[in-house]
């Protein structure tokens, strides 16, 4: 970590609080799911065709308890890697820009085959480009052990709070829309949109920093995935702002995912916290600046009176919404595992298919170091 960081007493995790979640932005489609699906459908006898990958099945097991997460120290994979990323692009690489600010596809890397040195300068490749979408991988196919291992290189497994896992796999958070759930219809009779910006589990004290999400099965059309670069964010306010932003802090909280799960009578893992980080925080690798709030977890700026810290947050989570110049777009092909930079982007998925085809995709995220922040500059 640079010397010259600014982390005050007051940066550290707080007691969980018990209220409702009157100020949470939960309106993500997937926090309305229940707890549970079709079997039938998922085991091809409604018309549907059988899961394709069957291991891959979201449990929920309420047996499963861990402790609170621990500090740990962090070690930056990208960090003084060769930006030539020799051991990452053969010369028979395929690379295409999506935009000139974030995005890229590549094919002719199988990420499960990189060495030590290759996996280093993809994660120094993805906190530069922030989400990479690599085609044609074997990652689904892999025995869920070497895909756990492959990406545990990265850091300590993250094991959610809340979502369904394979059974045996707590560390694989399973985004599954199951065969003939149309439930999104209902959701959006109340929502005009299902778009809910958010980079994810920011509420632990050591948030995840690279990403891994791999498809397994996706509808003929839709349910594409957009990200949002936070660094480029940052960059596009004012001086003055900037400079205002730097030294505020704002609480992030799994409070009220946790309460939305346990009314569902879904799974906890792991009692919620909430932990406090700072609003620009410093990436290790880059030195980059980036905004680190969203609407799914962050709940109050440290220090303002509520109407304060509510124009302000509102201000931050519009101007990175509706920044379409900084923005891109994944679509999901058979075979594709995503990374990306969970410090320095947000992103959404699109609930925009309604015949009931089945959306299965698995994520492994590594937990990164405690978020900091380094001083102003112009």
């Amino acid at each position: 970590m640079p010397p010259a960081v600014m982390e005050p007493p007051s940066a550290m995790e707080l007691p969980v609080a018990k209220q409702g979640p009157d100020q949470a932005a939960i309106g993500n489609y997937k926090e309305h799911l229940p707890i549970t699906y079709d079997k039938d459908a998922e085991e091809g006898r409604k018309g549907y065709a059988a899961a394709k990958y069957p291991n891959y099945l979201p449990t929920w097991d309420h047996s499963q308890k861990y402790p609170p997460l621990q500090p740990f120290p962090h070690i930056e994979r990208g960090k003084d890697v060769d930006t030539s990323y020799p051991d990452l692009f053969p010369t028979s690489a395929q690379v295409t820009h999506l935009t000139p600010s974030i995005g890229t596809e590549v094919e002719g890397v199988q990420v499960s085959k990189l060495s030590s040195a290759g996996k280093d300068q993809l994660a120094r490749y993805v906190a530069e480009r922030k989400v990479v979408a690599f085609r044609k991988q074997d990652f689904a196919s892999l025995p869920i052990p070497e895909a756990l291992d492959f990406v545990r290189y990265f850091g300590p497994l993250h094991i959610h709070p809340t979502s369904g896992s394979p059974a045996g796999h707590p560390e694989i958070h399973l985004v599954h829309r199951a065969a003939g759930d149309t439930s999104a219809s209902k959701f959006l009779e109340t929502r005009t949109s299902s778009v809910a910006w958010h980079s994810d589990v920011t509420y632990e004290r050591q948030p995840p920093g690279i990403a891994f999400l791999y498809i397994l099965e996706k509808p003929e059309t839709g349910g594409d995935t957009l990200f949002a670069n936070t660094a480029e964010a940052y960059k596009r306010l004012s001086p003055l702002l900037q400079e205002r932003l730097h030294g505020l802090q704002a609480v992030h909280s799994g409070v009220e995912q946790a309460n939305a799960s346990v009314s569902r009578g879904g799974v906890l893992r792991r009692e919620p916290v909430q932990s406090v980080h700072p609003i620009v925080r410093t990436h290790p690798a880059t030195g980059e600046k980036a905004l680190f709030i969203n609407p799914q977890s962050t709940r109050e700026i440290v220090g303002m009176k509520k109407e304060e810290s509510d124009m302000l947050l509102s201000f931050l989570f519009n101007h990175i919404a509706l920044g379409a110049d900084f923005h891109s777009r994944v679509k999901w092909e058979e075979d594709t595992v995503v990374s990306w930079d969970n410090r320095v982007t947000q992103h959404t998925a699109l609930i925009d298919w309604t015949d009931g085809q089945r959306r299965h995709i698995a994520r492994i995220m590594p937990l990164a170091e405690k978020p900091y922040e380094t001083p102003f500059s112009m």
